[in-house]
């Protein structure tokens, strides 16, 4: 297989229901590192913690990239990192007790595709014409729903759409859930938070991935959130193989 290109486009927005915007995202292409990372606590914890957890990973990866040669290892170590640096600076400062944030990230390793993610960010494939969810949301809701004790028309009108069940740095130590996918050219990654997912349905974020050129996805995605309520902020971070 010939050297793979990767196109990477990221928009974020605060929407319109909140002061700041929350939510952290890199875009690293010497690394091959993507990611999207949503806050959560306080008045600052949440933009503190989501934008400690991307500089945290980026760091683990420029010191340990060539060391460290199993992806797996290398991801499952960095989550760890930062879950341990939130935390950490959560506990010298009370006005950030209890901060912590989901984190969704792509590692493009030269072969494959690395998904990997704790929280309610999620991760989705795009294959012309087709939109596949890769990541499990680590929510109450998503947990209720598995379990039978919700239906996708309860789901709807849950009130406790925004308790996560796993983030990085709420506790010292986080579980990851990483998966593999062998590159392919054509391939689309989506990252987003739930700003997107929550408002924006699955059909409809299909619908402007088969109609709009991949330099305009990203904007047309958070245009299509704010209309539809803009109730969280909104990140969406789209990486093309070519």
């Amino acid at each position: 297989m010939g050297e793979m290109q990767l196109n990477v486009w990221c928009g974020s927005d605060k929407g319109l229901r909140r002061e700041s915007n929350q939510d952290s995202f890199l875009l690293n292409r010497e690394l091959g590192l993507f990611i999207v990372a949503d806050g959560m606590g306080g008045h600052s914890g949440g933009e503190v913690a989501s934008s400690l957890a991307v500089k945290s990973v980026e760091d683990f990866f420029k010191k340990n990239q060539k060391s460290i040669r199993s992806p797996r290892e290398l991801l499952t170590k960095s989550y760890a990192e930062a879950s341990l640096t939130i935390f950490s600076e959560a506990a010298k400062d009370p006005g950030l007790a209890g901060m912590g944030t989901t984190m969704v990230l792509c590692y493009f390793d030269g072969h494959s595709m690395f998904i990997a993610n704790a929280g309610d960010s999620r991760a989705y494939l795009y294959r012309k014409p087709y939109l596949w969810q890769m990541t499990e949301d680590h929510s109450l809701m998503n947990e209720q729903l598995r379990a039978g004790i919700i239906n996708d028309e309860q789901a709807r009108n849950f009130t406790s759409r925004n308790v996560i069940t796993r983030s990085v740095g709420y506790e010292k130590e986080v579980a990851v859930d990483i998966l593999e996918r062998q590159a392919q050219s054509g391939d689309h990654f989506l990252l987003c938070s739930d700003g997107l997912s929550g408002l924006v349905p699955d059909v409809m974020i299909t619908e402007i991935l088969n109609r709009t050129p991949a330099e305009r996805v990203t904007d047309i995605c958070i245009e299509r959130a704010l209309s539809n309520g803009g109730d969280d902020n909104v990140t969406v971070l789209l990486v093309q193989l070519a």
